[in-house]
């Protein structure tokens, strides 16, 4: 995770981590704002989420999403990874902060939702599996994941150069 900057707010460190965990695993937003500290398990690098969309799981966290909880300061008597403002409670909207990152970033037309599409994003493109990725993100159908896991032009492009030489060398070796 990128240091954030000396002066920073509590209350930003947690929404800020609470976007780059997100970008990071794929997990739901509801995931990431009701996360409970009791369900973190760093050692096992595992999110155990007795609930969740498609009903109990575990998330596997690679390094980074790891990194991002490991620095997370917590709060006495909250169980919350993402404390809310008022005692014992957790974030409840991300919206604003959203705003105001997407605004300064000059990424005017990006969602909330585009961090869960980023994971998988860079999954295909590096050559894992739809069921593979399926699973990371709790998804019980391929063809959700396949929603979510666009590729970028650059893979697509190179897979076309690939087939395509491919295809010429094979023409030549049969002339």
């Amino acid at each position: 995770m990128a240091p954030i900057p000396a002066g920073t707010s509590r209350n930003t460190q947690r929404k800020s981590a609470s976007a780059t965990s997100r970008r990071e695993s794929g997990k739901r937003l509801a995931e990431c704002l009701t996360l409970r500290w009791d369900y973190v398990d760093l050692k096992a690098g595992l999110l155990r989420l007795p609930d969740s969309k498609t009903g109990a799981k575990e998330v596997h966290l690679g390094a980074a999403a790891a990194g991002v909880l490991s620095v997370m300061e917590r709060i006495n008597d909250n169980p919350w990874v993402i404390a809310g403002r008022n005692p014992g409670s957790h974030l409840t909207d991300l919206q604003p902060f959203w705003q105001r990152v997407r605004g300064r970033a000059g990424l005017k037309n990006a969602r909330i939702h585009d961090l869960r599409h980023t994971f998988p994003s860079v999954a295909v493109s590096n050559g894992q599996s739809l069921p593979m990725i399926g699973k990371l993100l709790g998804h019980t159908q391929v063809q959700t994941t396949a929603r979510y896991a666009q590729l970028a032009n650059q893979p697509i492009m190179q897979a076309a150069n690939d087939v395509s030489a491919l295809i010429e060398e094979q023409l030549r070796q049969s002339n």
